[in-house]
């Protein structure tokens, strides 16, 4: 029975379980129905839509976009006016170009249908992540009808059709026929179009003549022509982009190692570029690449953009013909092959010429060489944004966080031989210590001055004060005001020291250059601009320039920096009063640059209207000669291009820029613009000589930070004994002395609170003792300073030492009937005496320097009667004093002429009534 039971209960659980799976898979049926149905609905719906694949030799019709100068009348660039293409078949185009593409582009590519579905998951993962849709997964099939067919807008509408139209292709095309098409069809840049254009543009060979290594550089550009643009500044980038491919064709097993490696070291001849109607080419390629980046490649190239620059062209062709001609010259002089020169709105920020390099069509210095290894001149690597260190022009930051600190431009440090390296010894800088870890800059003259102000060592370029500022200021905080103002490089904070000062780190010509406008333009940033407009071909305003000032300096620290950086008197004793620095009366405040060893020559100046900065020295960074200083090598191309620059622009002598540009009415704003074809107002300089406000007055109680190098404290000495004065010392032996101190800033100062106290131990501050030993070593060198303190007192003038006196005749109150008066005293002195001398009431009638030390007085005629005094002063010899006095009485029973003349002074008798 129970057995019975268990039977029927294991076939009803059976009989659930079958029915459960009977009703998943009718739900399922239906569910894959659904799916295939919606599936087929979305492809039914936009298969109405799409190109029919059958005509693959349609194209969409393309309009060039246009780059135009800050006008809108001068083309700078039409970025593809026509496609330079030549189709070729499949069997003229070499195996390794074909490799190279697939293995870069489409590993899959001969076993998918147009889809690669892993990576379309890998692309979608990616893309949820970072909530874009930019990520790759496109087949080649997909990219080709991309550029030929498709937008480039990034839309899921637009992937299924791209995705509905590959799986047709593939049906329709065998994978050669499409491949073939691919690599007529995509982009190489500089207009090449097309493997073949790319050939001849690149190599100026045919595309069947193509290298392992040519092929496998010109599979590296289609992802980012512009960036990788051989004739372009990356070309580390490019040959790094080239190695990748060459890696990826050894993981597919299409070339060996081996094969790869002599490729990756083949010494490649580009062809040189060709002009192709392109003005001002390193500013075109800048915006180009800015435009590829923010809209697609594929926009840009096709959609017919009008791109309305900042850049005057004036002004570029001027600092283009500069550049070219001064290159000339350096070249003799410094052996310096290259120069760069940025000019920017100080008001605006907006650029207004760039030139990269001495000649963009230019053939590299020397010939044969290998760009990106040894050229000392490349044409086509644009200087002006590539990280060079900035020598000395990068020293004004630390100065300005210093003044914001609360130093002042009179705040006195010492230019002395000095080791900033806590570890090594305070000697250091004196002994020539060789250890690498130490470091004791040098003056750029191998010079040291002592004593000397901010202002002045900023105006001089001093580097060991400079250093001192830097440490002062704060290596992370002055990296901090330099990226408020402009400097998008040093990033990597842990490789800056205090060398960070001297140019220790790298920065690029355009953002010095713009971050320098801030002083100009009163301590208010705006990000650096090179475009005021881009226009679709429709019309429609995409993208316009923005007035955002942001406040990043106080006004009067930006003014200071300003005013010590224009004062021709403050920097003549290093660069002398006639240099290239000094654009006449027109105030210019300028700083130079110098690497070490000569590597790279800097000036940035500017005037209230204009900033522009140059960098000359050798591409491959090989040293100048020892004269191509920052002052001689780029100084005299700024001279030239600031004083050209007033003569060519100033088109009214009444101009006044501030008037007819302001925050609320920017000059030359793009919302001025009305139409392709108008024109727009030029780029103008006033015509009065612009001053830059006057300095304001740091007042602070700490003479250190007020011009005084030294502390010092009064005393009041004997000038017998050379000791501390007491009641003793006789005032006419008292004299005031000061003992001078010579201390380091540290002495007297709290780096993080200059104004506030001075640390109890400035020992405690790891600098101290380093900075200290030089002044000390200086300040008794001079013999002048830091004496001993006086603690003891005059031990000549005491109590014990003062002389005795008293005068024994006449006695006090003595009646006197003589016309002559014997006066005798008794005197001693432990030191002996020197004198004595005799008054009559007070006034000195004798003296005498010999023992029994008298004298006799004759009483003059008209000496009245009563009471007078006799006073005796007794003098050692070490001219301590005491004295004695005693009263005498002149009676009327005198004789003789004075009697006489007694007489006449009584009264006469009063007549009886």
């Amino acid at each position: 029975m129970a057995e019975r039971k268990n039977r029927l209960k294991r076939k009803n659980i059976k009989g659930r379980v079958k029915r459960i799976i009977n009703t998943l898979l009718f739900i399922s049926l239906l569910l894959g129905i659904f799916i295939v149905a919606a599936i087929l609905g979305v492809f039914a719906y936009f298969l109405k839509d799409l190109p029919n694949p059958d005509k693959i030799a349609e194209r969409q019709v393309v309009e060039s976009t246009k780059i135009y100068d800050r006008t809108g009348t001068v083309v700078l660039y039409d970025i593809h006016g026509e496609e330079k293409r030549t189709v070729v078949p499949f069997d003229r185009m070499p195996d390794s170009i074909k490799k190279a593409t697939i293995a870069v582009e489409d590993a899959n590519f001969y076993n998918h249908f147009g889809l690669d579905f892993k990576g379309i998951l890998r692309a979608i993962f990616a893309d949820l992540k970072g909530q874009t849709l930019s990520q790759g997964g496109s087949t080649i099939t997909q990219q080709f009808i991309k550029s030929s067919f498709l937008g480039p807008e990034k839309t899921f509408a637009r992937k299924i059709k791209e995705a509905i139209l590959a799986i047709e292709f593939e049906a329709k095309y065998p994978k050669d026929k499409i491949l073939e098409a691919y690599l007529n069809q995509i982009p190489y840049g500089s207009n090449a179009y097309g493997i073949e254009a790319a050939a001849q543009t690149f190599f100026n060979k045919p595309a069947k003549d193509l290298t392992l290594a040519e092929s496998t550089l010109l599979a590296s550009l289609p992802k980012a022509p512009s960036y990788y643009s051989p004739y372009g500044s990356r070309l580390s980038e490019l040959k790094d982009r080239q190695k990748y491919v060459l890696g990826r064709l050894v993981e597919l097993g299409f070339i060996t190692t081996e094969e790869a490696q002599e490729a990756a070291e083949e010494k490649l001849a580009l062809a040189p570029a060709s002009a192709n109607n392109i003005k001002a080419p390193h500013f075109v390629m800048y915006v180009k690449e800015y435009l590829e980046e923010k809209y697609g490649r594929d926009y840009v190239e096709k959609s017919g953009l009008k791109v309305y620059t900042t850049i005057d062209w004036q002004l570029q062709q001027l600092a283009e013909q500069i550049i070219l001609d001064e290159v000339a010259q350096n070249e003799k002089k410094y052996k310096a092959f290259n120069a760069s020169l940025v000019a920017v709105d100080p008001k605006t920020s907006q650029l207004l010429a760039m030139v990269g390099s001495k000649g963009y069509f230019l053939s590299p210095t020397p010939a044969g060489c290998d760009p990106g290894k040894n050229c000392l001149f490349e044409p086509n690597v644009n200087v002006a944004i590539r990280d060079r260190q900035p020598g000395s022009s990068f020293k004004p930051f630390a100065y300005a966080l210093a003044i914001k600190k609360g130093f002042t431009p009179k705040t006195v440090l010492f230019d002395l031989p000095t080791e900033f390296n806590p570890s090594c010894p305070a000697s250091a800088g004196y002994d020539s210590y060789e250890e690498q870890k130490c470091y004791n800059p040098q003056n750029y003259d191998g010079r040291f001055r002592g004593p000397t102000t901010l202002q002045e060592a900023l105006a001089q370029s001093l580097n060991v004060p400079s250093v001192k500022v830097l440490y002062l200021s704060g290596v992370n905080d002055t990296i901090n005001l330099a990226q408020d103002m402009g400097i998008t490089t040093l990033k990597d904070r842990r490789r800056y020291g205090l060398a960070l000062v001297l140019g220790g780190g790298e920065v690029k010509l355009l953002d010095i250059v713009s971050a320098y406008g801030v002083f100009a333009n009163q301590g208010t940033y705006r990000k650096t601009a090179p475009i005021l407009k881009i226009e679709t071909n429709e019309g429609q305003t995409i993208e316009e320039w923005q007035n955002k000032p942001i406040a990043v300096l106080d006004p009067d620290i930006a003014n200071t920096i300003s005013d010590i950086l224009s004062n021709n008197i403050l920097r003549t004793p290093v660069f002398g009063s006639s240099s290239p620095l000094n654009l006449g009366n027109r105030p210019a405040a300028v700083k130079t640059g110098t690497t070490q060893e000569y590597r790279d020559a800097w000036t940035i100046g500017y005037t209230p209207s204009l900033v522009a900065g140059v960098w000359a020295g050798n591409n491959d960074n090989t040293p100048m000669t020892k004269e191509g200083a920052g002052l001689y090598a780029a100084a005299p191309l700024w001279n030239k291009f600031m004083k050209r620059a007033y003569e060519i622009k100033n088109k009214k002598s009444d101009n006044q820029i501030a008037s007819s540009r302001d925050d609320n009415n920017p000059f030359n704003s793009p919302t001025e613009i009305k139409s392709p074809t108008q024109n727009f107002p030029e780029f103008t300089l006033p015509g009065q000589v612009e001053q830059f406000p006057d300095l304001p007055d740091f007042q602070t109680d700490k003479s250190v930070l007020s011009g005084d190098a030294f502390s010092a404290e009064t005393y009041q000495i004997d000038s017998v004994s050379g000791k501390l004065a007491t009641p003793f010392t006789p005032p006419e032996l008292i004299r005031k002395v000061q003992s001078k101190q010579a201390h380091c800033i540290l002495y007297y100062v709290n780096k993080d609170n200059p104004r506030g106290a001075s640390l109890i131990n400035p020992a405690s501050d790891p600098q101290f003792t380093n900075w200290e030993f030089p002044v000390l070593e200086w300040a008794e060198r001079q013999n002048i300073f830091n004496q001993p303190p006086i603690n003891e007192s005059d031990d000549v003038h005491t109590a014990e030492n003062q002389p005795q006196i008293k005068i024994v005749n006449p006695e006090n109150n003595s009646p006197i009937n003589s016309r002559w008066i014997s006066i005798k005293t008794q005197v001693s002195a432990p030191l002996g005496v020197k004198q004595v001398d005799f008054f009559f009431d007070n006034d000195f009638i004798a003296s005498d320097p010999t023992d029994p030390y008298e004298t006799t007085y004759n009483l003059p005629k008209n000496t009245a009667l009563g009471e007078h005094t006799i006073k005796a002063k007794v003098y050692d010899t070490a001219l301590n004093r005491q004295e004695a006095e005693t009263t005498i009485i002149l009676h009327p029973s005198m004789s003789g002429d004075i009697l006489d003349k007694l007489k006449d002074q009584l009264p006469n008798p009063t007549p009886s009534q």
